[in-house]
């Protein structure tokens, strides 16, 4: 094993060389490896806030997650941009606005676009989540510091929202009781309103 060479570039005299070839080829390599690693940092990053939003929105005390909780969850998480959604739509309502001059128009291209490939995700193939039934994949979440670090500890799944609904009816269908409650509830309400 020699020593590595380096080849200056004000020794070259040709551009089709193959010293400048082979300094363009390790230059592309560097250029990909780093814009790989990056890509890879960005995607962690996202999944750690997604993970850091569940944690701040879960309650402490749940010691047990129900599909009908998590649903709800996956509701809110999505809906998180509405606020400010209707903030931009106010700014754009207010005088005598075209739609060629919009204010904050990437940030709402920006939100609406990740709102709608949300959505269809969670309608779809449905959202990565940490396996928030399993007690211990729920602890070891609501105890996470939020480093990236230890992202790889999480055990991973897909819930979708009729993956959610149809473990919901298996559970109300393994326990009557509680399905009944669920049904004297919902027809006490009815009644209430009417």
């Amino acid at each position: 094993m020699g020593k590595k060479k380096t080849v200056s570039v004000n020794k070259i005299s040709h551009p089709n060389s193959r010293k400048v070839k082979q300094l363009t080829k390790q230059s592309h390599k560097v250029a990909s490896r780093d814009k790989s690693k990056m890509q890879t940092y960005m995607k962690q990053n996202l999944f750690g806030e997604k993970l850091l939003w569940f944690q701040e929105h879960i309650d402490p005390d749940t010691k047990e997650m129900t599909p009908e909780y998590l649903d709800e969850l996956c509701t809110v998480y999505l809906a998180r941009f509405d606020e400010e959604l209707e903030l931009i739509q106010q700014k754009h309502s207010v005088g005598q606005r075209s739609q060629a001059t919009r204010q904050h128009a990437s940030r709402e291209d920006v939100l609406v676009s990740t709102k709608k490939r949300e959505l269809e995700e969670y309608l779809g193939c449905g959202i990565e989540l940490v396996d928030v039934f399993n007690s211990k994949q729920l602890e070891l979440l609501k105890y996470w510091t939020g480093e990236l670090r230890y992202l790889p500890n999480f055990v991973l799944k897909r819930f979708n929202k009729s993956s959610l609904e149809k473990k919901f009816k298996s559970q109300l269908a393994s326990k009557p009781d509680e399905a009944q409650k669920v049904s004297k509830g919902k027809d006490n309400a009815e009644m209430e309103v009417s």
